[in-house]
């Protein structure tokens, strides 16, 4: 029997999502625009004062935020050593197909998600679980597709130079004036309703040449990081409400930034491609089952 305040509070959750989306790409359909700019200014900008300014909030305890750090990095690096052999056993090639199973949205739709479902207290874990992605993919996933590929450049994108300073800062128990915090933040939450509209605008790319390759990843990515998530508990001791957002972390789909990294490094971005926007359209239907199941 169905909870029906489970499914209202389901529902509550993804219809903001899928109407913001949904607006984004009718958008897309309109102007065409190129949104390269949109997400250059996010990912300089929005993002790292959104780092920032959350490092720095005087209600963030960073203590606790440590353990959880690592319990998504094992999800990551995890799902990668758990497909690695099952991938190896097709024709697809391992740098084309692994590195999207491993890094996933948390940016565009887990951010966005998790405020949905748990409130505005969770955007630390939010941020913890995009920070972790983010020097992951930059380091080890740029290792995966090119070894050899210079990674000392990922300590000069704006978001680390943010979380260091704001790691920096919130360690000495520094406070800034409220006239400077507040423009900070203010900028931060531009990022999270625009990554939702660029994703929409993204989702305008579907290819289904490569649906085959596309539908296996939508499948085995959240299999493979729900699994890696269950066997955290025997090793990290999460409270309930941390191991609750790993779950649902775990479950997300790939990365838009896969694509990008894959055309920048001339992997099969058009298959990566398909893998990416068929995953993220899948989520329409495991989002909902993940949420009616952990709430």
């Amino acid at each position: 029997m169905i909870d029906l305040a489970i499914l209202e509070r389901v529902v509550g959750i993804v219809l903001p999502i899928i109407g913001v989306v949904s607006i984004g790409a009718l958008y897309g359909l309109w102007r065409k625009p190129d949104i390269s700019i949109l997400n250059q200014v996010n990912m300089d900008i929005f993002v790292p004062m959104l780092v920032f300014s959350v490092l720095l909030d005087s209600h963030v305890d960073l203590s606790h935020l440590g353990q959880l750090a690592g319990a998504a990095a094992w999800v990551i690096l995890g799902s990668g050593v758990l497909l690695w052999p099952l991938i190896k056993l097709t024709a697809w090639p391992i740098k084309t197909f692994v590195p999207p199973m491993m890094f996933n949205n948390v940016g565009n739709l887990g951010i966005p998600l998790m405020l949905l479902a748990f409130g505005d207290q969770f955007l630390p874990i939010a941020m913890v679980f995009f920070l972790v992605e983010m020097v992951l993919h930059f380091t080890l996933g740029v290792y995966i597709i090119r070894p050899g590929k210079g990674i000392s450049g990922v300590f000069r994108q704006p978001m680390m130079i943010a979380t260091l300073l704001g790691l920096t800062l919130a360690s000495a128990d520094v406070q800034l004036p409220e006239t400077i915090h507040l423009p900070l933040s203010m900028l931060g939450e531009i990022c999270i309703p625009l990554m939702l509209f660029t994703l929409g605008m993204r989702m305008l790319d579907v290819n289904f040449h490569d649906w085959r390759i596309g539908l296996a990843g939508a499948i085995l990515c959240p299999l493979s990081g729900l699994a890696m998530a269950w066997t955290v508990p025997l090793f990290i001791n999460l409270s309930s409400e941390h191991f609750t957002a790993l779950l649902l972390f775990s479950v997300l789909p790939p990365a838009v930034l896969n694509y990008m990294v894959a055309e920048q490094l001339q992997q099969e971005p058009q298959r990566v491609a398909s893998i990416v926007l068929i995953g993220n359209l899948s989520a329409i239907v495991i989002i909902p089952i993940t949420l009616a199941l952990i709430l």
